[in-house]
């Protein structure tokens, strides 16, 4: 896979650094904000959310606010809504897919059970809206909560897709954009709007997260067909197994041989992982794995160009660098 060069020097641990004592704050007020009476949330809370994420969507809020020399504290309580807000519908995803693997551990609903999950993901959803509500800046919480409405309709259309090997490019589009890319829309505006900046500003780090995150989760689908279990933390095929057409299956239904065509459509509408090795096989047999890649690279390409009318910083660096990390990454 070509990796997407960029002449600003800044590899992921760089931007991590670059955030780190901010980031430091905003794990301080997760763990804080966290607290509960009962016992089990503050068990499974913890749990979800020392998995070892990498902290992406809060760091874009960070980011944010550096990019637009934001000088007052709002920034780290948004930064762990982000993250509570994402952490929740991580719980909620692994209950509807059944998932046993995350992060290279145990997922929740493996351990406490699906009922514990999903109301401890409930717990976490109400817990950032009333954190959003503290910040007290109206165009926040219309970001926000529109942008978690968003994402709970890209969950039902994934659940519609399911099984649908019929399922075409821009209706899978559709459903990333809705259910992955949209927190980190929401995320990478944030300091634009604390930080008072105008609608074209705010509109272009919006657009600048909407592309990043769809790159993202475009080379999540290329690494479930080409990782391995431990670089991913999570099981080979995954998504073949829950029935899902992303998008090297579909574009394998469009250019495989028939024969092919039809081991990739009975696995979609079976799913299982019975029959991996011959989809695997299949995809492979095509060029699904590069043409996923390419979208992802022209994905991140519109992210980066996003960013033409931000002022430049060492924190544009770092978004641009994020932008690269996203496709080149092998994790």
């Amino acid at each position: 896979m070509q990796e997407l060069s960029d002449n600003r020097v800044m590899d992921i641990a760089a931007v991590q650094s670059l955030v780190n004592q901010d980031m430091q704050a905003v794990n301080a007020l997760i763990h804080q904000r966290l607290s509960s009476n009962v016992a089990l949330i503050n068990q499974l809370g913890h749990y979800i959310v020392n998995s070892g994420g990498k902290r992406l969507r809060p760091m874009l809020v960070l980011l944010g606010t550096g990019t637009f020399n934001y000088q007052q504290q709002d920034h780290i309580a948004l930064a762990a809504v982000i993250e509570f807000i994402h952490t929740a519908t991580l719980l909620h995803d692994d209950v509807v897919d059944a998932s046993e693997l995350r992060r290279g551990q145990q997922t929740a609903n493996s351990i406490w059970g699906n009922e514990a999950s999903v109301l401890v993901g409930d717990f976490l959803y109400s817990r950032a809206f009333q954190m959003m509500v503290e910040v007290k800046n109206m165009r926040v919480m219309e970001i926000i909560s529109n942008a978690t409405n968003i994402i709970a309709e890209g969950e039902v259309l994934q659940l519609l897709n399911c099984h649908e090997p019929d399922t075409t490019e821009e209706a899978y589009l559709q459903v990333i954009r809705s259910k992955t890319a949209k927190l980190f829309e929401a995320a990478s505006q944030l300091g634009a709007v604390l930080s008072g900046q105008s609608e074209e500003i705010i509109s272009a780090m919006a657009d600048y997260g909407m592309h990043l995150g769809t790159a993202f989760q475009l080379i999540d689908d290329v690494l479930d067909y080409s990782a391995t279990s431990e670089e991913m933390g999570k099981n080979v095929g995954d998504d073949l197994a829950e029935g899902k057409p992303t998008l090297p299956l579909i574009y394998t239904l469009r250019h495989a041989t028939p024969e092919h065509q039809h081991v990739v459509r009975e696995a979609i509408l079976h799913g299982g992982r019975d029959d991996i090795e011959n989809v695997i096989r299949a995809i492979k047999s095509t060029d699904a794995i590069q043409y996923t890649a390419d979208c992802a690279r022209l994905e991140a390409e519109k992210a980066i160009a996003a960013l033409a009318v931000v002022p430049s910083s060492t924190y544009t660096d770092a978004l641009h660098a994020l932008a690269t990390f996203s496709v080149n990454r092998s994790y």
